[in-house]
């Protein structure tokens, strides 16, 4: 397989040119600058306006050309922007860009969401729901099985374990999920919905009135559990704002609960891996999650589950 090219300033900027046809002679072109460190850059920003995303690889590439066509489905069912595409092409043999508008705001750690902000994720969380399984699975976006709580919990129990020997966390609050509870907080049949999959701080962006502008990362949505995108709530902007947007979404107990638990268990396996040196995210990071995902919620205090009947389709 071909190796991809490193991006360079120079052909980051020739490339936005031929993007948006402004004339391949114009030695100075648009400032651009890289998105984020690291020796081969696949995001840089391009003015004050726009920013460039490169596919690395083929695969890249084939979730980038579904990415375009799936924020267009997605676009109408929700109250916060979704990025568009300005233009889109290869930047070499088999790898695809995309030139986006640049959605205003801070990344969500920057700010902290509002009580109107809840509201803005409730919109996206009932919009994703709405978005009809069958023409998303046209565009291909996949479907994935709900994990299993328990196995969850076990690797949970363990990673606290050397996390509590490290002083990094109490290992008893683990133990809070019960076997029996994890039983009972199983996915349940007929919840299959559209589901970002990402919403990571990074990705959502937020204004500093604490309102939800925008959702990027559309990259790796499937169809499958939505409490998954409950728990990616809770390690971005914590639990209880997390659970009190789900619950305005329509959301019962059980898939509110769901969230919360996979949250905290996936917050304290990752900090443990990160610390035995494993992945790459950086601590501070995973310790403000491990944080963000053990906020108290009242929900906690239920103890019997109804069966809920979303009207979604069948996992």
């Amino acid at each position: 397989m071909t190796q991809a090219p490193t991006p360079t300033a120079d052909t980051v900027r020739r490339l936005v040119r031929s993007l948006l046809k402004n004339g391949a002679d114009d030695s100075a072109g648009p400032e651009v600058r890289p998105a984020a460190m690291g020796a081969e850059p696949a995001t840089w920003w391009v003015g004050t306006r726009h920013v460039l995303r490169l596919a690395s690889d083929r695969e890249a590439a084939a979730r980038q050309r579904r990415e375009l066509r799936l924020r267009d489905l997605v676009r109408p069912h929700v109250p916060v922007t979704v990025p568009t595409s300005v233009a889109y092409g290869e930047w070499a043999p088999g790898l695809t860009c995309t030139l986006d508008t640049k959605v205003p705001g801070g990344a969500g750690g920057q700010h902290d969401v509002s009580a109107v902000g809840e509201a803005d994720l409730a919109g996206l969380l009932t919009g994703l729901r709405e978005v009809p399984v069958r023409q998303a699975e046209t565009l291909g976006v996949p479907r994935a099985a709900p994990r299993s709580l328990e196995g969850l919990r076990r690797a949970a129990e363990r990673a606290a374990a050397r996390l509590d020997a490290a002083d990094e966390f109490d290992a008893a609050r683990v133990r809070q999920l019960t076997q029996q509870a994890a039983v009972q907080l199983a996915a349940q049949s007929a919840t299959a919905v559209l589901v970002h999959h990402a919403l990571t701080g990074d990705h959502l962006v937020v204004s500093a009135d604490g309102r939800v502008r925008g959702v990027l990362g559309w990259a790796d949505t499937v169809l499958g559990d939505p409490a998954e995108d409950i728990a990616g709530l809770a390690l971005a902007v914590g639990s209880p704002a997390a659970v009190r947007a789900a619950t305005l979404a329509g959301y019962g107990a059980r898939p509110c609960l769901r969230g919360l638990w996979l949250a905290r268990c996936d917050a304290v396996v990752r900090l443990a891996d990160r610390l035995a040196g494993k992945g790459d995210s950086p601590p501070p990071l995973l310790r403000a999650q491990l944080r963000h995902a053990w906020e108290p919620i009242l929900l906690e205090r239920v103890t019997e589950f109804r069966e809920d009947d979303d009207g979604e389709e069948e996992l």
